[in-house]
This record gives C-alpha cells, structure tokens and sequence, in this order.
C-alpha cells in the first residue's frame, strides 16, 4: 500500500517517517470554563485530512495510528493516586467502526485508567462539520448517560472546535454523581 501523507510504498497506511516528521503531538490545554479544560495534542489544519478519514472504510487504522502517537503517550505519563474513567463521547459505530472508542481504548494501557465503553451517547445525530455557533446552541446533542459508573471522569472526543459538545456531555455525567476531571482530543480548532 501507500502511505496516505508521502504516497511511498509502505506497510503502514502512514509510514513510520511522516509519523515521525508529521505526527508529534504538541500538548495543548484549553479551558472550556472556569477550571475544566480540554487537552489536544494536535492542531486541527494539521490532522484534518487525517480526521476525516472516519468516514472511510481504512479510518481505524489511521485513528489507531493517531492514537498509539498522542493518546498511548499520554497514558504511560498519566499518573493519578486511583482510577479514573475515560469515557469516549458518543462511541456507537459509524461506518464500520467507533473513532471516539479507539482513542478510549489506547487509554487503557496503563492501570490508572479503565476504560467504559457505550455508555454516553447523543439522541440528535446531526453533524456539527462546518457548521455555526449559533447552529450547534440551537441543537445540541441531546446525550443520554447510562450511569453504570461512580467514579472521575475523563471525556474522550477527535476534535474540540467550540466546545459545546464537550461541556454538555459533562452536564449529563455529573448529573449521574460524577466528577469529570477533563477532556482529551486530537485536535484543536483554536489551537
């Protein structure tokens, strides 16, 4: 096969040398509010090609990709006095597979993090992709949490752009009794 950024013949859908030249993640932090913030470790315009290919039959592979380089590293330097869980938002699957639930489940490489899967999903599937403030105030995702959990939260997404799908997941969780600590995502609109 190709590598999807160079086109050199490869093993890899993204060979090991644009992983190395083009994917290392930057930390970033954002608050959403007063003291909740959200974690990137991309910029949007740098991954977005890469984003969209959730909507590709091979997009696993490259979200596992994504994943192993931002999210796994994330997880062996997470260190927390107990276990947190990381919950991806929304992870049904979606031509073919889950994208939020692949992020999730690199998080469960370390003993700090335990991972629950469908557990918060949005009632209003309609797509946010280039959409307004305005449009996503006035419809918001509608999640429903299945509160299986009692525990601190860390909310799992691919991208942040304005925000408001992150803050509303939170609303519905600690309406359930728990806390959600932070968010983690690839990429970063404002980044």
């Amino acid at each position: 096969m190709r590598c999807l950024s160079c086109e050199q013949l490869s093993f890899e859908i993204i060979c090991q040398k644009c992983q190395k030249n083009h994917l290392q993640p930057i930390f970033n932090k954002r608050e959403l509010e007063k003291d909740f913030f959200v974690y990137s470790f991309y910029e949007y315009d740098a991954i977005k090609d890469l984003l969209n290919t959730k909507y590709q039959f091979y997009g696993d592979k490259v979200f596992q990709i994504l994943a192993n380089n931002s999210f796994k590293k994330f997880a062996e330097n997470f260190d927390f006095p107990h276990l947190v869980t990381a919950l991806p938002i929304d992870d049904h699957v979606n031509h073919d597979f889950s994208h939020t639930a692949i992020l999730a489940k690199t998080l469960s490489t370390t003993k700090n993090i335990d991972v629950q899967y469908n557990l918060l999903h949005a009632h209003n599937k309609i797509k946010y992709a280039g959409k307004s403030l305005e449009f996503r105030k006035n419809n918001p995702r509608d999640f429903r949490f299945l509160p299986k959990i009692n525990s601190e939260v860390i909310l799992i997404d691919d991208l942040v752009t304005t925000g408001l799908t992150i803050l509303e997941a939170k609303k519905v969780i600690q309406k359930s009794n728990n806390e959600v600590l932070f968010a983690l995502t690839l990429g970063d609109a404002k980044f």
